[in-house]
């Protein structure tokens, strides 16, 4: 079976048993103390903790997906057998259990054997299971034991573990979790490490390949880590698409089925070299491409903080995997169309035109400084008495070549060095606080503003001119994260009563297309006519609105939260903010954009004006 094929299997096996098929939740999550999504059932969590009703919303309790999953702990492992950063989660859910409304451990138990042994054909005598032997509270789960034994598993070949192994969850500190019980599959004895004591969590080996986790969630983990009852019962599983996809293909990891296989050909074909030659550096370039196509596809761009910086880690990782093949041009680009060739009709949104773009200009920009780099960096290494890099010789190599501080890590540990990666962190922190406060003498500051706001205005006419940019600076705020995504954030602004100058992190030359799209939704919401407001409230507070703000920023306990709309709650553009600015606005007139070009790595810069003073403007 091709891995579409099983995909399809799996979602027709639970849609014919009463489940409703759910698509897949985007990379980014909507909690946003959460960096992605890593688990097929965070879109699920305000249900399975019951705050949500389940029924309203599906028509139904028992739901399956095949959620997207990105996993940022596996990036240094990449390139082993059972190590990815992106994967699929297959999964279903019974959720709000009782006796006549839903399935718990039984049907669990009973809808996974018959999935893989009556629908896959998978041997059960090849499957171990696990259960859990009960530890902090929470008791040994001898249902499940029962269970699995009333099935047909011998006892002989069901292994009992802790929290570690046998209890999942939360997602976050605090949440829905519980026991869970896994099945795992015995690949045969050429995997395997000869220990009479092998079988599941074996460390040492690959011959059992965990293949669906079962997690019947009835606690939620408190703040203080204990573990309370549930209001409802759910049933919460879990398939790793790739591993059940590289078992029934007969094949011994991901790698060699037809979800990568196709891309490990392409480079191959792009480098001239062998797969069997240079496994490890084959796999980091295919793995981190599916999942850089993926991250972009869902608006993440490779910049230099949170979700993108994973972003532009993986591709600089990978570049300097092809770099080592000696990769020349945009081989980027085939690879790009190779994923979109595997995951296109399951994953419209891959097929993007931007997403090859996005990552053909990042390779240039980390190529063109990439050999000096690794010059630089051999020098080092040769200076030092002892087998360590500096915190300052990382941050040096960071921002004088774009190298992430774990990608230097990763070429010393090659070489037998160790990175200080706290004096890097204390170095970059440093950075950080001396461009900000550079960055406030330039700008006139980010946060709340002074009475006349920081603006550059030098009579009532000039300070009237730049309150209409001002509250237009705002409104091509929220336009760009309409546009081109809501990982758009300010990087700087400087508006004077001739224009607007705004910097926010991108990592591409904008379209003139997206231009339009921007410039003609900036003048829209001018055309609405829209009342300004603010509200005063405590951070806390106002940070919960979704209100835009600098997150490195030191802001007073009570700000003022500016907001362009008839209420806070459905504004169209909200942000911390101390004014001035104009009360409605059909005041600002109309909006030209007149130049859209690069303010450094990652960072673009649009200048507009009033088209009133189009002819004025000093750019």
């Amino acid at each position: 079976m091709t891995a579409s094929q099983i995909r399809e299997t799996f979602f027709n096996f639970f849609q014919q048993r009463g489940h409703t098929i759910v698509p897949s939740s985007s990379l980014v999550p909507e909690d946003e103390t959460v960096l992605l999504t890593s688990a097929g059932m965070q879109q699920f969590v305000s249900y399975l903790s019951g705050q949500k009703d389940v029924l309203k919303d599906f028509g139904c309790r028992h739901l399956a997906s095949a959620q997207k999953c990105f996993r940022t702990s596996d990036i240094d492992q990449v390139g082993d057998n059972t190590h990815n950063t992106f994967f699929e989660m297959l999964g279903n859910w019974s959720i709000g259990e009782d006796s006549e409304r839903g399935y718990f451990k039984e049907g669990a138990i009973t809808l996974a054997l018959d999935f893989f042994v009556g629908t896959l054909g998978l041997d059960k005598t090849r499957f171990w299971v696990t259960i859990f032997k009960g530890e902090q509270g929470v008791p040994r789960d001898e249902i499940s034991l029962e269970i699995w034994q009333k099935q047909g598993i011998l006892k002989e070949r069901i292994r009992e573990f802790g929290i570690d192994d046998n209890f999942w969850g939360p997602v976050t500190k605090t949440g829905p979790c519980g026991p869970c019980s896994e099945i795992h599959y015995d690949r045969g004895e050429q995997y395997g490490c000869g220990s009479r004591d092998c079988g599941p969590n074996c460390k040492t080996c690959e011959r059992f390949v965990e293949l669906w986790n079962l997690v019947f969630m009835e606690y939620e983990k408190k703040g203080d880590g204990s573990y309370k009852k549930l209001s409802q019962r759910n049933v919460d599983t879990g398939i790793g698409f790739d591993r059940l996809v590289a078992v029934l293909q007969e094949k011994p990891s991901p790698y060699e089925t037809d979800l990568l296989w196709p891309l490990i050909q392409k480079i191959e074909e792009l480098s001239g070299k062998k797969y069997l030659e240079h496994k490890k550096t084959f796999r980091i370039i295919a793995d981190h491409m599916r999942g850089a196509v993926f991250l972009i596809a869902d608006g993440v761009r490779p910049s230099n903080l949170g979700r993108e910086y994973i972003a532009r880690r993986i591709l600089r990782r990978m570049i300097r995997a092809a770099y080592l093949l000696g990769m020349q041009k945009q081989w980027s680009t085939p690879l790009v169309s190779q994923v979109k060739s595997i995951y296109g009709d399951a994953y419209p949104e891959v097929k993007n035109s931007m997403i090859g773009e996005v990552i053909a200009e990042e390779q240039d920009i980390f190529s063109s400084t990439l050999a000096n780099g690794m010059r630089e960096l051999e020098r080092l290494m040769k200076t030092k008495t002892e087998k360590k890099l500096s915190g300052k010789d990382a941050f040096y190599l960071y921002e004088s070549f774009g190298f992430p501080v774990e990608l230097t890590g990763e070429i010393a540990a090659e070489k037998g060095f160790t990175v200080d990666t706290k004096g890097f962190q204390e170095a970059f922190s440093k950075h950080q606080e001396i461009s900000r406060k550079a960055t406030e003498r330039k700008f006139g500051g980010h946060g709340l503003l002074s009475a006349t706001g920081g603006l550059k205005a030098r009579d009532k006419e000039e300070l009237q001119k730049v309150t209409r940019l001002h509250t237009a600076t705002h409104l091509l705020h929220q336009a760009l994260r309409t546009v081109l995504g809501s990982q758009v954030k300010q990087m700087g602004s400087d508006i004077t009563p001739e224009r607007t100058r705004f910097d926010f992190n991108f990592s591409r030359k904008l379209t003139k297309d997206e231009l339009k799209l921007v410039e003609d939704l900036v003048n829209e919401k001018i055309e609405e006519d829209l009342p300004v407001h603010f509200v005063e409230m405590q951070k806390e507070e106002a940070e919960k609105t979704g209100a835009l703000h600098f997150f490195k920023e030191k802001y007073p306990d009570v700000v003022r939260v500016y907001y362009i709309g008839y209420d806070l709650e459905n504004a169209f553009s909200k942000e911390f903010c101390g004014g001035p600015h104009v009360k409605k606005t059909s005041e600002i007139g109309s909006v030209k954009i007149i130049k859209e070009e690069s303010s450094g790595a990652g960072v673009r810069r649009i200048r507009a004006v009033l088209k009133d003073d189009q002819e004025n403007c000093a750019v």
